[in-house]
């Protein structure tokens, strides 16, 4: 099969996917409906500075066959660098989309990850919600690293399962390093939707969608959790912003050098 390349706008150094919302989950879809094994990045501000700091994430996210502009400030940058029509790729909203459409095209859809309690809470809704949804399994995993026969068996019953879809939910990094490991002995597309499967269980709040559009959910979900966030949106947010200033004003001195013309 030929492979397809999908337009890209690098932020950070990092390839992120310019397409629509919606032309992005018909890309999942289409490589789903024939078993593709491909991966899905989800990416925010946390994972593109992991992947700048970390030259083997840096390679897992540049090997992606998909990475979505999950963050706003991704979102705007990607504008201000021409992708004037991007929107945002969302994991929840990822994650909405192709229940609904695995339901209509009769796709079968795996949940790995997170904690038993967690996944109980998300079959009642999920039945609620999309009760014609084929749910292949729900399988949790545990925090340490699983031996060689229990990732044979996992791969096994992933495969045996039929899904077209691996909704997996290990946090960043270790979910797009795990779905980069298993890249050609899954047959599904693997997509990395962090934090969803509590938010869709209903143990924690999403942001209002005014809140998302200001690019403020980070400080919405800080106010959450913010013993645990406090540490990384520190680290992560004001290195972020002087990367990105820096790429926006290299880029603008380029253009105004194109644009001039060398008429000096």
């Amino acid at each position: 099969m030929e492979p397809v390349f999908l337009p890209t706008q690098k932020v950070l150094d990092f390839p992120i996917t310019a397409l629509r919302f919606d032309d992005q989950i018909q890309t999942i879809l289409k490589w789903a409906s024939t078993r593709e094994s491909k991966t899905v990045c989800v990416a925010n501000v946390h994972m593109l500075m992991e992947a700048h700091w970390n030259p083997e994430f840096a390679n897992v996210l540049r090997n992606a066959d998909l990475v979505t502009p999950d963050g706003m400030p991704l979102v705007w940058m990607m504008r201000q660098m021409g992708v004037h029509y991007q929107d945002r790729v969302a994991g929840m909203d990822i994650f909405l989309a192709l229940c609904q459409f695995a339901k209509t095209l009769n796709l079968s859809v795996f949940f790995l990850g997170s904690q038993i309690e967690i996944l109980s809470q998300m079959r009642k809704r999920l039945d609620q919600e999309f009760p014609q949804l084929k749910i292949a399994a729900m399988e949790p995993l545990p925090f340490r690293p699983l031996t060689e026969i229990e990732d044979e068996a996992l791969i096994q019953k992933i495969n045996s399962s039929g899904a077209g879809i691996v909704l997996v939910s290990l946090g960043c990094p270790k979910q797009e390093n795990w779905m980069a490991q298993h890249k050609g002995k899954i047959q599904a597309v693997m997509i990395g939707v962090g934090g969803v499967f509590p938010v869709y269980a209903g143990i924690q709040k999403r942001a209002p969608l005014i809140v998302r559009n200001l690019g403020l959910e980070w400080l919405y979900r800080w106010i959450q959790e913010p013993r645990r966030l406090w540490g990384r949106y520190i680290k992560t947010i004001p290195p972020f912003i002087w990367l990105a200033t820096k790429q926006l004003l290299s880029s603008s001195r380029f253009a105004a050098v194109f644009l001039n013309g060398s008429g000096d």
